[in-house]
């Protein structure tokens, strides 16, 4: 199987794991998922090759790398949803990030 193939599933299967609805997260890792995010060196990166990628410019390694950082985005936006519902459960109010 190609890694690539492999890693999709690897991620589909990790988000499953973590977004499963029956297992409540502490309050207190739910706050710290909330201030989980790329850096500014990363958002940097992925916008340039986003930019790159629009005039088809990457070479196949850079086509990886941007696909990487979309899966790795998913799956932290999984956990911060998961992480404000559990939040607004606690509270009885809503949690923005």
């Amino acid at each position: 199987m190609p890694a690539k193939l492999s890693s999709d599933y690897e991620v589909a299967i990790l988000a499953r794991v973590l977004g499963k609805e029956e297992e409540k997260l502490p309050a207190n890792v739910a706050r710290y998922l909330l201030d989980v995010g790329f850096s500014s060196r990363d958002k940097e990166r992925m916008h340039d090759l986003a930019l790159r990628n629009q005039q088809d410019a990457l070479s196949n390694h850079e086509k990886e790398e941007l696909h990487a950082y979309a899966k790795i985005g998913t799956v932290v936006s999984i956990l911060k949803s998961k992480a404000r519902r559990v939040l607004k459960e606690k509270t009885g109010q809503g949690v923005s990030s």
